[in-house]
């Protein structure tokens, strides 16, 4: 079972990989399968997520049944696919998406 702060984890770490490679069809469509879950399971929009970094730490600031919310993950921790993508980018290439062909 996903809570909010799984959800919202999941999201950032596919985020992050989607900001880095824009054209990876892939991450897009997972990003938006997070956002999707954020909004239906949650109640929380996308649009309304806003992120903030330190040399640590990512901060996510959201709203939820009218309240302002933050949650923290450690930059290590949200980082660690991207990582792995840029170590071994054969492993990860992407395909462009057939209705652009």
């Amino acid at each position: 079972m996903n809570s909010l702060q799984d959800t919202i984890y999941n999201w950032l770490t596919i985020k992050v990989v989607c900001d880095a490679r824009p054209n990876d069809s892939a991450a897009l469509e997972t990003m938006e399968m997070f956002e999707g879950m954020l909004t239906d399971n949650y109640g929380v929009s996308a649009s309304d997520l806003t992120i903030e970094t330190d040399e640590n730490m990512y901060y996510v600031h959201y709203e939820r049944d009218g309240e302002k919310k933050k949650t923290r993950f450690p930059r290590e921790l949200i980082e660690v696919m991207l990582n792995q993508i840029n170590m071994e980018p054969d492993k990860f290439c992407n395909f462009p998406d057939e209705s652009e062909s």
